[in-house]
């Protein structure tokens, strides 16, 4: 291993002299704390749904061309999509950032149950954390990149649609990140980690049955039910889940049933979630899936058609990465609240009943280790074109799950944004040593190289088709 290259060093190496904070990663990061809880408020209050994210996108991109940033937009076919890049020369170090907010549940920024009347989505898992401290942290390195002298480019990457619309999957099918030597990302949790924790290979599509409409009292025999189509399907599957392996997932809703009782229905649809850790594990239960809803629609009459919504390719976790982030974290440290915080993450807690953890936790950094997470992210695929690494901090109040109430909740607080705070820091200082340690650049290739397989060749779980730009009207 060559001798670390300290930042003490690099300043004195600089042909400028430099100030103490614009020698420190951190520092620079604290300078953005205002920006970063305006852009995460602003976010949060649009919660702009995937590939819907048009004032998210905008504003972001006025934020990074104001500080000088290139920016390419409407890459991979996605309007709401860009590439903001900085610099000179290499390495090219890649921040990902998520801005789509979830449907069907929203929540002010209370700690009880308080939907804001009229508003269809929230931040449920964060995004809009993501998307800010995200561009903090590119800020942040632009501004070391800059004051240091150091030859290297920052990219940021917009990536809309992570919730069910697979954004990233095009962005890198098209090659988004053919050129990018190592990729950041982040996400909002309940605690602080940079383990290295998989996820599981998903496929979704919306299967839609036609039948034929007539009277359910006076003319049922004229009927063919799109309705019983859907049910027999999801009957049929409902079995298969005692039949396909522990670690498989699989999970539906019906989007469309009828309007009417007394009105046979000729058109019903469902949602399908089919995950597995391996991608051809997805693909066998896929098959099955698939040939459930012929039977469903030969057994009622009616017929079926079904559009694949988004597919993702499991996380390909990087340790020669995560070991380093984990001590980037370490150094950084937790999330300590205020006496107010404490009181409102008390009253969060009210709600949470078992799950509930010490609040103390938050200020915590997880022991590291690596496991397999349940849940599924386009990151996946990020993965598989370049080496990849992450980091959770805790936004929320802990106990507290994705895709909750609770979470929104404090996705729009002071909390979430002090647990921002921390994973913009944690980022700058990974990409700050990802720049001045070509000999870790080089190890983090040699274990991506030996894991993707020297016949290794990507493939997207969500074939061919164009961007779902419609799949959340």
């Amino acid at each position: 291993m060559k001798p670390y290259v300290s930042l003490i060093a690099l300043a004195v190496l600089s042909a400028a002299p430099l100030s103490a904070q614009q020698a420190d990663p951190i520092a620079n990061v604290e300078a953005e704390a205002e920006r970063t809880q305006r852009v995460a408020q602003q976010l949060w209050d649009w919660a702009e749904l995937g590939y819907l994210e048009e004032r998210t996108s905008a504003l972001m991109v006025e934020e990074l061309t104001a500080e000088g940033f290139t920016i390419e937009g409407g890459i991979a076919e996605i309007p709401t999509a860009f590439v903001a890049e900085w610099g000179e020369g290499g390495p090219v170090i890649a921040i990902l950032a998520e801005m789509d907010a979830l449907p069907g549940i929203n929540q002010s920024a209370e700690p009880t149950r308080d939907p804001i009347e009229g508003k269809g989505a929230g931040h449920a898992c964060g995004h809009n954390l993501f998307g800010a401290g995200s561009l903090t942290a590119a800020i942040a390195v632009k501004n070391w990149l800059e004051s240091t002298g150091t030859p290297g480019r920052i990219r940021l990457y917009g990536t809309p649609a992570e919730e069910g619309g697979s954004g990233k999957v095009y962005m890198t099918r098209a090659g988004m990140f053919d050129d990018v030597d190592i990729a950041i990302h982040w996400h909002a949790d309940d605690e602080n980690s940079a383990a290295a924790r998989t996820s599981l290979a998903n496929r979704s599509a919306k299967f839609r049955f036609t039948g034929v409409s007539a009277h359910a009292a006076g003319a049922p025999e004229r009927g063919r039910s799109a309705l019983d189509g859907v049910e027999a399907m999801n009957m049929m599957a409902n079995m298969m889940h005692e039949h396909i392996p522990q670690d498989a997932r699989m999970h539906y809703v019906v989007t469309a049933g009828g309007n009417a009782p007394n009105v046979v229905p000729d058109f019903a649809e469902n949602f399908y979630y089919v995950r597995h850790p391996d991608p051809q594990g997805v693909e066998e239960i896929w098959t099955r899936l698939e040939d459930a809803a012929r039977g469903a629609a030969l057994g009622t009459g009616t017929q079926v058609e079904w559009e694949v919504i988004h597919g993702n390719n499991p996380l390909l976790v990087n340790e020669t990465l995560a070991k380093v982030m984990d001590a980037k974290l370490r150094q950084v440290g937790g999330v300590v609240y205020s006496v107010e915080e404490r009181a409102w993450a008390e009253a969060i807690q009210e709600s949470l009943g078992d799950a509930a953890k010490p609040l103390e936790s938050a200020a915590e950094i997880g022991s590291y280790n690596k496991s397999l997470g349940y849940g599924s992210t386009d990151v996946g695929d990020v993965s598989w074109a370049t080496p990849t690494v992450g980091v959770r901090t805790a936004t929320w109040v802990p106990g507290t799950s994705a895709h909750s109430w609770q979470a929104v909740a404090a996705s729009g607080h002071s909390i979430g944004y002090k647990g921002t705070m921390v994973a913009a820091k944690a980022m700058t200082l990974m990409a700050v040593e990802l720049y001045i340690n070509s000999d870790l650049r080089a190890a983090a290739r040699a274990e991506f190289d030996r894991s993707r397989g020297p016949d290794y060749q990507y493939k997207s779980l969500l074939g061919d088709r164009a961007p779902p730009l419609d799949y959340r009207k």
